[in-house]
């Protein structure tokens, strides 16, 4: 009589006396989720069948036979018609029975001088490249709509902001191409984190390597990694690239979140800077007037999920002994949530930004308000021969005046301004303004109009050059 609480992996099953427990195989099967790299697990297959032909291992029928029996097999997953087994545990399994089913012992052929240890590393690493790849793209995509909205308002001038009180204007151009030099280094980040991920540990076996004549360099060559690994023990085992992509993607979430942030405020009424477009909010089930910023809110709150998969990867990873550990099963689905997490973030941001509007009667109103010429009159000063801490004490006294009066320095007249400093004349109107603050600051980074169409023709450049 047959038990229906157990159940067996044929495909290892030889070593034991009792079938494993039904539960125990669900517990245990990755298969769910691990099968989203079923065209990398076939990639990798079939340049080790390619190898292992080269070295002897296989004829030239035998690896037509596995190519053609994996390229039927891809196609069947393809059209949904792939029937997953969590009782064959995992992907790799998975694919390596239907392979088998299908063409018969040379299916079985096909793991000789490897591992699933070493399989999955490359699995995954052959994953995250796709992955980084198009992550890639999408920072760019990010970068172009940052650009396309900074080149409508490189002269809308609004103020800028420390500990959230008004300090001095700038313009909205300016403090979008501050986002876009975000974006730059989490393009680099990425670029950088996809070098340590382009290595090859097929080959190295479950551990020590194996004892058959492989050939690792020209695995890594057919799979287009830089190099093999160049320790055994460490690529099975290693996952820190994981760890290094997940660190990544948090920083380029806490941006996204930050930026989120500013265009929450931005869009309320309280502030009214920017027009949000009604595809990317949603109204309230009880109050009609509501228009609700879901997707940068979003975006903010996904941030912490991305942040608890990289804390979940460090402690999956720091009590590990070499070599491999059933524990870095767990590494996938931190690893795949944060991936699609990230992708789907990019993409609403990189739909959102360019068709955000200016409202810049808003935005220049608020400049006007909260002294933001302060520091422009203390360098007039100064300009005059006053030393900075005296300047900065005349200035101190004025504001101190227009908060009695509820006036803007701008808004005070010659003689107003001369009982705090003599030293005042007519010309200090050219500076109290806020188109005259702002083009004052013209040189390299900051925030005058000219600099910042500069900064945007330097940054298309930079995109251009990655096309």
């Amino acid at each position: 009589m047959t038990d229906t609480n157990k159940t067996t992996n044929q495909q290892w099953g030889g070593r034991f006396s009792e079938p494993v427990d039904a539960f125990v195989a669900r517990f245990t099967a990755s298969v769910e989720f691990d099968q989203r790299m079923a065209k990398q697990d076939i990639q990798g297959s079939v340049a080790h069948a390619k190898m292992l032909t080269k070295v002897g291992v296989l004829t030239v029928e035998e690896r037509d036979q596995i190519i053609q029996g994996l390229a039927e097999i891809e196609q069947e997953i393809a059209r949904g018609e792939f029937e997953w087994s969590v009782e064959l545990e995992d992907v790799h399994m998975n694919i390596e029975a239907r392979l088998t089913q299908k063409i018969g012992v040379t299916g079985k052929k096909l793991h000789t001088g490897r591992s699933r240890n070493d399989q999955v590393a490359t699995d995954i690493r052959l994953y995250m490249r796709d992955e980084i790849d198009f992550l890639l793209e999408e920072v760019t995509r990010l970068q172009q709509g940052i650009l396309s909205l900074a080149e409508r308002n490189t002269d809308t001038i609004m103020p800028g902001f420390t500990h959230l009180q008004t300090a001095q204007p700038v313009t909205f151009g300016h403090h979008l191409m501050a986002w876009y030099e975000m974006a730059q280094r989490d393009y680099e980040r990425l670029l950088d984190c996809r070098k340590r991920v382009n290595i090859l540990p097929l080959g190295a076996a479950a551990l020590a390597g194996t004892t058959y004549p492989i050939d690792r360099e020209m695995t890594a060559e057919l799979l287009g990694f830089e190099r093999p690994t160049y320790n055994s023990l460490d690529s099975v085992s290693d996952r820190d690239f994981a760890i290094e992509f997940t660190s990544t993607a948090s920083i380029i979430m806490m941006h996204m979140s930050r930026w989120a942030e500013e265009m929450v405020m931005w869009a309320s009424a309280q502030f009214n800077f920017i027009f949000l477009p009604d595809r990317f909010c949603t109204g309230s089930s009880i109050m009609p007037q509501k228009k609700n910023p879901d997707v940068p809110e979003l975006v903010r709150g996904k941030t912490g999920r991305v942040y608890g998969h990289l804390m979940s990867l460090l402690t999956l990873m720091k009590s590990q002994c070499l070599a491999y550990n059933k524990d870095n099963q767990e590494d996938k689905e931190p690893l795949f949530d944060t991936v699609d997490t990230l992708r789907g973030s990019l993409r609403s941001f990189a739909d959102m930004i360019p068709a955000i509007e200016a409202r810049s009667e808003h935005m220049y109103e608020a400049a006007r308000r909260g002294f933001s010429t302060a520091t422009d009159l203390a360098d007039y000063l100064v300009r005059k021969g006053v030393a900075f801490r005296d300047a900065h004490e005349v200035v101190g006294k004025a504001v101190g005046f227009g908060v009695q009066e509820g006036r803007d320095l701008s808004e005070m007249t010659l003689e107003e301004l001369q009982s705090f400093g003599s030293m005042i004349e007519a010309d200090v109107f050219d500076v109290l303004t806020l188109e005259g603050s702002v083009a004052a600051r013209d040189h390299i980074g900051g925030t005058a109009p000219a600099q910042v169409k500069a900064a945007i023709a330097r940054a298309k450049d930079e995109l251009a050059k990655r096309v």
